[in-house]
């Protein structure tokens, strides 16, 4: 069984070659190869929302570039007063938070006072309470004591 195949190269429309190959005497069909036309192995990919428009030149007089254009500047007028807005409201926020911050703070400092004047007060009410009061098994005893010696 001998192979005779031809080769017929072609190129599309996008750039690249395809090579249609058929085999004479053995009845297969063989698979096209997509081939670059360039040397080089490709060049750069396209993106699909440039695949479709034109590169033509655009008359800057016409009434539909005027109009693109003028949707274009309201576009980007109305963007940068939201992103104003946007950095004022967030600048507002920020001084609200300091604020807020500063009164937590002091009020921090005024109940940090005010435990540790209630502290010393109980630790001074617990020794006087503990210096006035005698324990139970010494009173037993003098008493126990004085009765014993009348």
């Amino acid at each position: 069984m001998s192979k005779t195949s031809q080769q017929n190269p072609t190129t599309d429309a996008s750039g690249v070659s395809v090579i249609h190959t058929q085999a004479h005497s053995s009845g297969l069909q063989q698979v096209p190869q997509l081939v670059p036309v360039s040397p080089g192995g490709g060049g750069k990919a396209v993106p699909p929302s440039k695949q479709g428009k034109k590169s033509s030149f655009v008359d800057r007089n016409s009434d539909e570039y005027r109009q693109r254009r003028e949707r274009n500047n309201m576009a980007v007028k109305k963007s940068r007063l939201k992103s104003k807005q946007k950095a004022q409201d967030t600048l507002q926020r920020v001084n609200q938070l300091k604020e807020e911050n500063e009164r937590l703070e002091a009020k921090i400092k005024l109940l940090t006072k005010e435990l540790s004047v209630l502290k010393d007060l109980f630790l001074e009410h617990a020794h006087n309470f503990a210096d006035n009061v005698q324990p139970v098994g010494t009173e037993t005893t003098t008493t126990n004591a004085e009765s014993s010696g009348q």
